[in-house]
C-alpha cells in the first residue's frame, strides 16, 4: 500500500514537473473578438490543438521554454515564446490580406475596406506573390481579371488595363504606377515594371479604368507597389538561391528588423539568365531599402530608396514561319547588330505623416528618381537620360456632414522631368559580327515635362449601409522642347502645353446584406503622348496632338459567402476612348501618333476565391478569375482605310485563370494555375489572329524548422508544363518593309524548370 502510495506521489509530481499544460485564449487583434479552430504547434513536441468557439486551448508540453507556432485562416502567422506556466496567456492575431474583402485599401485618397469601395481594385498579396516563381513580377498581373500582360521578354513587359494600353508597341503605356507613392511611369505616362523583384514587395494594388481623380493621367488605370516591411518585434535574415532552365541563377539575401516604432527591411538580388531565344542574355541587379520610424505623438517618417542596374540583349518579334517553325530564333536584324538595353535606375522617396488631431491627417511625399540608358538598335543607337523629381501631398478630414460620418480628402502634386535623347548611327552592317558600332549623331533633343494635380474627394455615409463617394482631378501638364542638333537646319525648341483637363467621378455603394455589397461609378480619366507619338514622319513636332480621354460607366458586386470563406465579385463596365491615339508605322520599327478615332471597351469580369481546412493538416485556396472582352473600334479611319467596328488588336477576346494553392501541415504549400487565353487581333484590319493557348503552371515550396529560431526551404517548380506553343506577346499592326513577312510574334518560352533553396533565420 505504502509502495502504491509513494507511485502514486510520484507521477503526479513527474507530472506536474515535465507534463504540463499550457492553456490560453486566441483574440482577433483588430475586434478582440475569439477566433476559433486556430492551430497551435508545440515545436519542441510537435504535438498540435485547435481553438474552440470561444478562442480558447489547452496543449500539453515538456519543460519550457516552448515555441508556440500559431496559423489560421485569414490571419497572419505568429511564433511565441511561454517560459513558464501561467494561468492563461491571450495571443492577438492580426487580420492578414488573405480575407480580401477586409483589407484596408491605401491606394485611393481615403482608405476602405475592399469591399465597400465602388471601384474596381484588385490586390496582389504577398502570399500571391509566392505563387509566381521569383523571376517574373510580371506573372503575378495575370492572376488580376481586366489586365493582361504581353511579355516578349522579362525585359520586354506590356500591360494593358480592360483593353486600354493593348496597342503598344514596346512598352507600357496609358497606366499610371507608384513605388510607396513615388511614380514608376515617365511623365509621358510610360511604364517598366519588369526590373522590380517580387522579394522586395509587400503588396500591390490595381485600380481598374479610368483613375484620373485621383491621380491624374492614366486612362487605363493606376498599379500602386508597396515595400516590404519589418514585422514588430522580429528580427530576420534570408537568403535563397533559385536557379533553372535556359541558365537562370538567382540569388537574392534580405534582412529586416521591427519593433513598436521602428521598421527596416532591406533587399539585394542578381539575377541572370540566358534565354530561351538567340541574342536573350539578361542581367539584373538591384537592391531595396525601406524603413519607417514613428515619433511619440504617432507621427511617421519613412523613406524607400532602390536601385537597378539591367543588361539584356533583345530578340525581338519573329514572323509566322519562324515562329511556327523555329521559335528560339532572334529576328536576323536584332541578332546581327546585337541589340541590347542597358540601364542604371534608381529612385529616391521621404514620406511623412503627421496628425493634427485624431480627425485631421497630412501625408507629404517627396522623390527624385534618374535613369540613364544605352540601347544599340538595328536602326539607330539610342542614348537617353531621364532625372525627375516631384512633390504630393494629402490632407484626409473625418467630420459630420448633414449629421451624417463624412470623409474628405484633398491635396496637390507636382512632377518634373528632365528628359535627353539623342540617337546615333548603327555601324553594325560595316563590321560583321562585332555586334552595334556607335557612329554618327542623328538627333540631340531636351525636353523638360511636367504635370501639376490638384484632386478632392468626399466619402459621405447616406445612412447605415448606403455610402457616397464623389471626387475630382484638375490636370496641367506642359513641356518645354529644345533641340540640340543643329546639324539637319532644323529646329523643333518650343514651349507647348495641353489643355487643361478637369476629371471627375461619382460612385456609389450599397450594402445589400450583411458582407454583401453593390456598387455604380461614372469616372473620367485621360492619357497624353508619349514625346516619339509627338514627332511626325519627317521629325517635326505635331503640335495638333490632343491626349486621349474616357468615360468609364461601371456596375457590379462585391460579396462573401459560406461564413466569409468564400469572396466574389462581378463588375460589368463601359469605357468610350475619343481622340484615340494610333501608332502609324512610317518605316520598319519607326511610327508616329495621330489621333485617329474613337473605341467601345465594353466587358465583365469574375472573380472568386474559397479558403477552407478540410482537415487540420489540410487548407485548400480554389480561385478563379475570367474576363470577356468587347472591344472594338467606334470609329476609326487610317488614312485611305476605314477599321470602323473592326476588334481591338493586342488583346484577347476572353482570360480564364484558375488556380488551387494547398497548404499541408503548415510546412508544405503547392500552387497551380491553368490559364487560358482567347484569340488576339494581330492588326487593325482584323485579317490576322494568334491562336488560343493553355499554360500549367506547379510550384511546391517545403519549409522545415532546422532548430528554434532557423528554417529550411526547399523550392521546385515547372512552367508551361504541357510544353504549349504560344505567342507570350504580339506586336501589334507588325509591317513586312521590303517583301519581308511581317514580325507579329513574341514566342513564349517552352517547358522550363525551376528550383531552390532558401534559409531563414529570426534573432
Amino acid at each position: 500500500m505504502k509502495k502504491t502510495l509513494f507511485a502514486l506521489i510520484f507521477l503526479i509530481c513527474f507530472g506536474k514537473i515535465y507534463s504540463q499544460t499550457i492553456q490560453g485564449t486566441i483574440l482577433n487583434a483588430s475586434t478582440l473578438q475569439p477566433i476559433e479552430n486556430v492551430s497551435i504547434l508545440n515545436l519542441k513536441t510537435e504535438v498540435v490543438a485547435f481553438s474552440n468557439a470561444e478562442g480558447k486551448f489547452r496543449l500539453q508540453t515538456e519543460g519550457f521554454p516552448v515555441i508556440l507556432k500559431i496559423t489560421a485562416i485569414g490571419f497572419e502567422r505568429e511564433r511565441i515564446v511561454v517560459n513558464a506556466v501561467t494561468d492563461e496567456i491571450q495571443v492577438f492575431l492580426k487580420n492578414s490580406t488573405e480575407v480580401l474583402s477586409e483589407v484596408l485599401i491605401k491606394s485611393i485618397l481615403i482608405p476602405i475596406e475592399l469591399r465597400k469601395i465602388p471601384a474596381s481594385v484588385s490586390v496582389i498579396s504577398s502570399e500571391d506573390l509566392k505563387r509566381i516563381d521569383a523571376v517574373n513580377l510580371a506573372q503575378a498581373f495575370n492572376n488580376i481579371p481586366g489586365v493582361y500582360v504581353n511579355q516578349g521578354a522579362l525585359n520586354t513587359t506590356k500591360l494593358n488595363i480592360r483593353g486600354i494600353g493593348a496597342r503598344s508597341q514596346y512598352s507600357t503605356n496609358r497606366i499610371q504606377a507608384y513605388f510607396n507613392g513615388i511614380p514608376l511611369s515617365t511623365a509621358e505616362g510610360e511604364l517598366t515594371l519588369d526590373d522590380i523583384d517580387p522579394e522586395s514587395l509587400s503588396r500591390i494594388e490595381i485600380i481598374k479604368g479610368p483613375a484620373s481623380s485621383i491621380y491624374g493621367a492614366g486612362l487605363g488605370g493606376v498599379i500602386n507597389l508597396y515595400a516590404a516591411e519589418g514585422e514588430m518585434d522580429k528580427t530576420e535574415a534570408a537568403g535563397e538561391v533559385l536557379f533553372g532552365s535556359f541558365g537562370m541563377l538567382k540569388k537574392t539575401i534580405s534582412a529586416s528588423h521591427g519593433t513598436e516604432t521602428t521598421s527596416l527591411f532591406a533587399n539585394f538580388s542578381d539575377l541572370q539568365t540566358d534565354g530561351y531565344r538567340e541574342n536573350g542574355d539578361y542581367s539584373r541587379k538591384s537592391g531595396l531599402v525601406h524603413g519607417s520610424l514613428k515619433t511619440a505623438e504617432n507621427n511617421k517618417l519613412s523613406f524607400l530608396a532602390n536601385f537597378t542596374r539591367l543588361k539584356a540583349f533583345i530578340p525581338s518579334s519573329i514572323n509566322e514561319s519562324d515562329f511556327r517553325n523555329n521559335p528560339s530564333v532572334a529576328a536576323s536584324n536584332w541578332a546581327a547588330s546585337q541589340g541590347f538595353e542597358s540601364y542604371d535606375k534608381g529612385l529616391l522617396g521621404v514620406s511623412y505623416d503627421h496628425q493634427f488631431s485624431s480627425s485631421f491627417t497630412n501625408t507629404t511625399s517627396v522623390y527624385v528618381s534618374f535613369r540613364d540608358a544605352y540601347e544599340p538598335r538595328p536602326f539607330d543607337i539610342l542614348k537617353e537620360e531621364r532625372i525627375s523629381a516631384g512633390v504630393r501631398t494629402k490632407f484626409n478630414l473625418s467630420a459630420e456632414l448633414f449629421d451624417r460620418p463624412s470623409k474628405l480628402s484633398f491635396g496637390a502634386e507636382y512632377y518634373n522631368e528632365w528628359y535627353e535623347i539623342g540617337t546615333f548611327e548603327n555601324l553594325y552592317r560595316d563590321f560583321q559580327d562585332q555586334g552595334s558600332v556607335l557612329g554618327e549623331r542623328l538627333s540631340n533633343n531636351e525636353q523638360d515635362r511636367n504635370y501639376s494635380n490638384l484632386f478632392g474627394q468626399i466619402n459621405l455615409d447616406l445612412s447605415d449601409k448606403w455610402g457616397l463617394e464623389t471626387g475630382f482631378n484638375v490636370n496641367i501638364t506642359k513641356y518645354n522642347l529644345t533641340d540640340l542638333f543643329i546639324q539637319d537646319a532644323v529646329d523643333q525648341s518650343g514651349d507647348y502645353a495641353f489643355k487643361t483637363i478637369l476629371s471627375p467621378r461619382i460612385a456609389t455603394t450599397f450594402e445589400v446584406s450583411n458582407g454583401k455589397n453593390i456598387y455604380a461609378s461614372v469616372s473620367h480619366g485621360f492619357s497624353t503622348p508619349t514625346v516619339a507619338e509627338t514627332l511626325t514622319p519627317d521629325g517635326q513636332l505635331n503640335t495638333d496632338l490632343q491626349p486621349e480621354t474616357g468615360i468609364n460607366y461601371e456596375i457590379g458586386f462585391k460579396g462573401n459567402w459560406l461564413n466569409n470563406s468564400l469572396y466574389t465579385e462581378v463588375a460589368l463596365y463601359s469605357i468610350q476612348i475619343d481622340d484615340l491615339l494610333v501608332a502609324q508605322r512610317v518605316a520598319e520599327d519607326r511610327y508616329v501618333g495621330v489621333n485617329a478615332g474613337k473605341t467601345n471597351h465594353n466587358g465583365i469580369e469574375l472573380f472568386a476565391a474559397y479558403t477552407k481546412r478540410l482537415i487540420p493538416e489540410l487548407i485548400i485556396k480554389p480561385y478563379i478569375n475570367a474576363s470577356i472582352n468587347f472591344f472594338e473600334f467606334e470609329e476609326f479611319l487610317d488614312r485611305e482605310s476605314n477599321f470602323s467596328g473592326n476588334k481591338l488588336p493586342g488583346v484577347p477576346a476572353s482570360t480564364v485563370n484558375v488556380g488551387l494553392d494547398l497548404n499541408i501541415w503548415n510546412a508544405l504549400n503547392i500552387y497551380s494555375n491553368f490559364f487560358a487565353v482567347g484569340e488576339i487581333p494581330l492588326n487593325d484590319a482584323n485579317s490576322a489572329f494568334s491562336d488560343n493557348s493553355t499554360l500549367l503552371n506547379l510550384k511546391a515550396v517545403y519549409t522545415i524548422d532546422l532548430i528554434e529560431d532557423l528554417n529550411l526551404s526547399f523550392t521546385a517548380g515547372i512552367n508551361n508544363l504541357t510544353d504549349e506553343k504560344y505567342a507570350a506577346s504580339v506586336l501589334p499592326n507588325a509591317v513586312g518593309f521590303g517583301g519581308a513577312a511581317p514580325r507579329f510574334y513574341y514566342p513564349g518560352n517552352p517547358r522550363n524548370y525551376f528550383g531552390g533553396v532558401g534559409l531563414n533565420y529570426q534573432f
